[in-house]
């Protein structure tokens, strides 16, 4: 059991490595080219807080409009 562990250890490292060295290198080109983090927080920050704003003048228009007649 000890020997089973001890070959397929090495091979799951040897199989995995490339993977995380691509997840790395993409990170880090997004990076570089200008898309950083920073501006893309602050655009999405702008944008909820129009789609929040924009969100709570409709509800007070809609509070604005006369209730419907109370039918009989």
């Amino acid at each position: 059991m000890i020997k089973t562990f001890v070959v397929i250890g090495p091979g799951a490292v040897i199989v995995f490595s490339p993977l995380a060295a691509m997840a790395q290198s993409a990170t880090g080109a997004a990076h570089a080219v200008g898309g950083g983090s920073h501006s893309r927080h602050i655009r999405h920050s702008r944008n909820a807080h129009k789609e929040r704003a924009r969100a709570g003048a409709e509800h007070m228009r809609m509070m604005r409009r006369a209730p419907a007649a109370p039918k009989s």
